[in-house]
């Protein structure tokens, strides 16, 4: 703390030590010093004094937070990805016929269109990438692998010429050590839960 922080701190403090025992009369604690005085005692919570961020630390400060509502926005939905990913594939290994793998797979693809669509149609074009990325985090495969592996690759193809109008890529793979890194470090603080998905993020 500079010279001019420390007599602008003391300034404050006298000032707050008078208001408050103009406003309230009440007793203090005390301490008695070597000549015999005695000095009153009060105690003030912690503040943290720091300088104005300049503007290109302000704009990092910025698009990092911005990230991180994009990442906690996104990543309930992967984990429902890996999740049902895990039940359709569970399930259809139970089945022999090939017909009725596809109707399963088919009728599944319908229930989870009708209860998360909207919620979806919610997100924006930044947290839909990120979503790409983090269902490739949590499955092991690319949203294009799921969907040719699940629907055929006629369908993979048209999804991922859909995709691209919007500027997004289907086969991006996730770089936790590389240009995710930055994502991957705010999974961590959700899956240790120093970070918390707000309720109102949170699937339904």
């Amino acid at each position: 703390m500079t010279a001019e922080m420390k007599k602008i701190f003391f300034i404050v403090l006298l000032f707050t030590i008078q208001v408050t025992c103009i406003a309230q009369p009440q007793k203090l604690p005390a301490i008695i010093i070597n000549d015999g005085d005695t000095m009153p005692v009060v105690y003030m919570r912690a503040i943290e004094v720091v300088g104005n961020l300049n503007p290109e630390a302000a704009a990092n400060l910025a698009k990092y937070n911005k990230l991180r509502r994009d990442v906690l926005r996104a990543y309930p939905y992967a984990k429902i990805a890996a999740a049902k990913l895990k039940e359709i594939n569970d399930h259809a290994a139970t089945l022999t016929r090939e017909r009725d793998r596809k109707e399963y797979i088919k009728s599944t693809e319908k229930a989870m269109k009708e209860q998360f669509e909207g919620d979806l149609k919610k997100l924006t074009i930044g947290q839909g990438r990120i979503l790409i990325k983090l269902i490739d985090r949590q499955t092991g495969n690319t949203s294009f692998e799921l969907v040719k592996d699940l629907r055929g690759g006629l369908q993979a193809f048209m999804w991922q010429g859909l995709a691209r109008l919007f500027g997004s890529n289907l086969k991006s793979e996730y770089d936790p050590n590389g240009e995710d890194s930055i994502i991957e470090s705010i999974v961590l603080q959700i899956e240790s839960g120093t970070l918390k998905i707000p309720e109102a993020y949170m699937t339904k």
